[in-house]
């Protein structure tokens, strides 16, 4: 393996840490006795070009430091090659990184892990969702969390966590449930009227809401959370329930394991590691082993 590696860097994550975490990540796999090189992008497709070339070029690592934005492009380069990533997570979800077990918001240690891994050889085959040529690493979500997304990008007076709790409020003001159409592992299509449909490759989203909090990111099938069709009350009953992942016993929600997943719905917009996916409809194929994550074991 090369000695070389990329530090694939989103300065703006965690309104500035990416900026600042760079450094004591690129000391640390230094003092390791690598040579770091660092890609930046004037935008996202710029960001994206650039790491896919060092890739292309023989990076020994891409080591992503961000966000779970920043993991999503990262995961675009590395997807079905033969080269690592290290996740340096400083972002405000950090939901890929936390769902295995790596160090969040602390990058000298994050640093270290992946210089010992790569001494080591210590990674671990993770699979990924995959929509079209698109990858994602932890949840793709549909209905009432998606429209709360939609709804809090479109609040620009706000930021932060602040603009998500608005973002809540104002969607339960106009909940309603959604008529969805559903095919799963390619059988029978099935007609249902659902809350909220999650797809987990991980099991959270939304910087820790355990939505599918049973899913393995190893196993070769998404957790498909439904929360089905229920009244405001006992979604208001259900939803803190998620940061637990104790929302699973509710009668409202059922899991299904699957390889595949076919969703439509009229009106409802797909994110995915809390990024825009597209409109349903859309199909989902859990790829197993699709990337080489630094784990340390």
């Amino acid at each position: 393996m090369t000695s070389e590696i990329t530090l694939f860097v989103n300065p703006t994550a965690g309104r500035g840490r990416g900026a600042h975490a760079a450094p004591p990540a690129a000391s640390a796999l230094r003092d390791a006795g690598y040579s770091v090189r660092t890609v930046l992008g004037e935008n996202a497709d710029d960001a994206l070009r650039r790491a896919r070339a060092a890739v292309a070029a023989g990076t020994g690592a891409l080591i992503a430091v961000g966000g779970d934005g920043l993991m999503s492009l990262a995961l675009q380069a590395v997807a079905g090659t033969a080269t690592p990533l290290g996740v340096v997570a400083v972002g405000t979800g950090n939901d890929f990184a936390r769902a295995l077990g790596l160090p969040i918001r602390d990058p000298a240690a994050a640093g270290r892990l992946a210089a010992r891994a790569l001494k080591a050889g210590g990674h671990r085959e993770v699979d990924l969702g995959r929509v079209g040529d698109r990858w994602f690493g932890s949840v793709l979500a549909s209905g009432f969390d998606s429209r709360v997304n939609d709804r809090g990008n479109r609040m620009r007076f706000v930021g932060g966590r602040f603009t998500y709790d608005l973002a809540i409020l104002a969607e339960l003001a106009a909940f309603r449930p959604i008529p969805y159409r559903i095919r799963l592992d390619g059988g029978e299509a099935a007609e249902i009227e659902a809350t909220l449909i999650a797809v987990g490759n991980g099991t959270t989203y939304g910087g820790g809401m355990r939505i599918c909090a049973e899913a393995e990111m190893d196993d070769g099938l998404f957790d498909v959370a439904v929360v089905g069709e229920c009244t405001r009350t006992t979604l208001l009953k259900v939803f803190p329930k998620v940061y637990r992942g104790t929302h699973l016993n509710h009668p409202a929600v059922t899991v299904h394991r699957v390889s595949s997943i076919e969703l439509a719905a009229e009106g409802i917009t797909a994110y995915a590691d809390g990024e825009p996916m597209g409109p349903l409809p859309l199909t989902a194929t859990c790829v197993p082993g699709a990337v080489r994550v630094l784990t340390g074991g």
